[in-house]
Order: structure tokens, then C-alpha cells, then sequence
């Protein structure tokens, strides 16, 4: 009997040891499936936030393409008023101040909608040089000016709300060299 009560006893420290293992593995299962479902949560709410984050930059920075290219337009009209005006024919005709109050006009309107719609230039003249919105285009040495300030702008930059459209194209100062400097004082 104490055999049979060994042996029952064994077997059912054997089921004891199997149910426990049984319910061990089936806690793991679980927190495995609860950490991969916490994750799928985390990817989705992510992904959700993303898709918010683009379908509100698609609003605001939707017409950044189409301002770039209207940015084309105001360099054209600004060209063209230039060249017409450095025309020494059409400058004798007398209708000459009408057709570049026309132009002026255009390029007025034109600005007016760049305004409303969050394009900026940017101001650089006698600013120092920040390669985050200007381009150098050329070194010009001159003594008036602390060296890295803009002293030109050949094409005028442009702001997109908080978004370089263009960079400013622009002459930044350099100081003379001591070499040119002797060479000038001996020609002189």
C-alpha cells in the first residue's frame, strides 16, 4: 500500500508538475500575444499619427511646387520690364510710362498674391551671409563692409511660411588682400 500510495502520489506530482508547466507555457503564450498585440496598437496609433502629419503638410505645403513655379513668372515679368526699359527705341515712344505702369501693376497684384498665400521674400541686403537661405554667387572685395555680408543681390530668395522656396542669389564681401593693396598704392 505504501507502494500504491507512492506511486499515486508520483503521479500526481507528475500531473501537478505537467499542469504547472502546461499553465507556465500558456502564461508565456500570453505575454507574448499581449506584447505583440501592445505593438500592433503602437504601430497602428503611429501609423494614424503619420498619416495626420501628412494629410496636414499636403494642406499647408500642397502649392510649394506651384509657388516655386510662379516664382518663375515674377523673375520673367521682372526681366522683361528691365530689358524693355534699356530699349532705347520703345523709350522714345510716347506711350512708354503707360506700358511700365502696366508692367508695375502685374508685378504689384502678383506680389499681392504671393502675400496672401505665405510667400515671403527674403531680405538680405547688409545682412550676413547664412548659407541656410542665401547662395553665393560671387566674392566682391571691399573695405566698407565686414567681411560675409551681403552687399548684392543678384535674384531676390524666397519663403514659403517656415519653408525655403529659393535661396537668395547673392555678392558677398571679402576683405582686400595685403598684396592688392601694395600693388595699388605702387600704380598710384
Amino acid at each position: 500500500m505504501v507502494t500504491e500510495n507512492k506511486s499515486h502520489s508520483d503521479n500526481k506530482t507528475e500531473k501537478e508538475d505537467k499542469i504547472s508547466d502546461e499553465r507556465e507555457d500558456i502564461k508565456e503564450k500570453l505575454n507574448e500575444v499581449e506584447t505583440k498585440l501592445l505593438r500592433s496598437l503602437a504601430d497602428a496609433e503611429n501609423q494614424r499619427k503619420r498619416f495626420e502629419k501628412e494629410i496636414k503638410d499636403a494642406f499647408e505645403f500642397g502649392g510649394f511646387n506651384f509657388a516655386k513655379e510662379m516664382l518663375s513668372l515674377m523673375d520673367n515679368l521682372q526681366r522683361a520690364k528691365t530689358s524693355i526699359k534699356n530699349d532705347e527705341q520703345l523709350n522714345k515712344n510716347k506711350d512708354f510710362d503707360k506700358f511700365l505702369n502696366n508692367f508695375d501693376i502685374i508685378e504689384k497684384d502678383l506680389a499681392t498674391v504671393f502675400e496672401k498665400n505665405n510667400i515671403h521674400s527674403i531680405d538680405c541686403k547688409n545682412k550676413k551671409f547664412d548659407p541656410n537661405f542665401h547662395q553665393a554667387m560671387l566674392e566682391i572685395e571691399d573695405e566698407k563692409y565686414e567681411q560675409g555680408t551681403i552687399i548684392q543681390e543678384i535674384q531676390k530668395g524666397y519663403m514659403f511660411k517656415d519653408r525655403l522656396l529659393r535661396p537668395s542669389m547673392v555678392g558677398v564681401s571679402k576683405k582686400v588682400k595685403k598684396e592688392d593693396k601694395k600693388s595699388e598704392k605702387k600704380v598710384k
